[in-house]
Parts: structure tokens; sequence; C-alpha cells
């Protein structure tokens, strides 16, 4: 992300209010990012509003996947809807969201596609291992310890699951989360 230099800082404020308004709505309209970013500064989105929309997107990755290669179309689905989440976190910097979004996404994987976990193409598997251990990481890194106990039966399941495929890992996964 650039810095802003003080002549930008000077030309920005010797602009007036009609040639503000109209860099802002070009540049809202070139980047949705930049559009939900200002549409939650503005009140026209709460968080909770894009949690919703980003909660759409990822059911429809996930759940509309087809292809002869189903492994490989749900590990392209399963990147794609990463990025939604981590797209989700620049816009809002919210940690707690972020995290329910991670669930939200292994809780599909889980209830729809462990049979995949099977297949010959392992990185479908691998991927979702990877996720579930970077929510575990998050979890630690950003919520109270409260929230552990919270999380703590749902991420045991899934990590129960994982190890029943006895499928080599390139990474030590945990076999249970620790609460602290």
């Amino acid at each position: 992300m650039p810095t802003v230099s003080t002549g930008f800082k000077k030309a920005v404020k010797q602009l007036s209010d009609k040639e503000k308004e109209t860099i802002i709505l070009k540049a809202a309209r070139r980047d949705a990012e930049l559009y939900d970013m200002l549409s939650i500064e503005l009140g026209e989105l709460t968080p909770e509003e894009l949690y919703d929309q980003t909660v759409e997107t990822i059911h429809e990755l996930m759940i509309g996947t087809t292809g002869r290669y189903l492994g490989r179309a749900l590990t392209k689905s399963l990147r794609k809807s990463a990025k939604e989440i981590a797209r989700f976190k620049r816009v809002t910097k919210d940690a707690k969201l972020e995290i329910d979004l991670h669930l939200y996404l292994l809780r599909l994987i889980f209830d729809n596609f462990t049979g995949q976990f099977d297949s010959y193409y392992k990185a479908f598997y691998t991927a979702t291992a990877r996720l579930l251990q970077r929510t575990m990481q998050l979890i630690r890194k950003n919520l109270h310890e409260d929230y552990h106990l919270e999380y703590k039966d749902e991420l045991d399941s899934f990590l129960e699951q994982i190890h029943s495929r006895n499928k080599p890992l390139s990474f030590d996964l945990a076999r249970e989360f620790v609460v602290e």
C-alpha cells in the first residue's frame, strides 16, 4: 500500500468538494473492495450485511461446484472462497467475523464434501487441512480465551475427521484444539 506524500495531501486539500466527489465516485466504480470499504464508512452497509453477502458468495462457490474432476474443482472453489474471506477481512478489519467465515466454509466442506478426501487428487484434502490449521491459529491469535472454549468441540470434530483418513500431510496438524 503506497504511503501518502505531503504533496498529495496538499493537492487533495486544494480540491473543491465537487472535484473530490467526482474522484471518489470514479475510484469506487473501478474497485469493488474500495466501494465496500466506503459503503461501510458512510453507513450504507454494515459489517454484518457484508458478512451475509460473503456467506452467500462462499455458498454459491462451494455448492455450485461441478466438473469432471470434482476434487480439483472443489480445490479451486476453496481457494476462491479463501480469497473472499481475505477480501472481507481487508474491508472490515473484523477478526471475529473473519473466523466465523472460516468456520462457515469448514462446515460446508465437512457437511457436504468429505467423500472427496478419499479421492486420488489429494489437493482438496490438503487445502482443507491447511484451512483448518489457519482457523485455529487465527482463533488463538485474535480472540479472547473465552471464545476458544466456544469453538473447541467443533474444531476437535473437524480434526478428528481429517485424521481419520490416515492420509499424509506435508505439515503437522494438531490432533485436538488445545485451550489455554
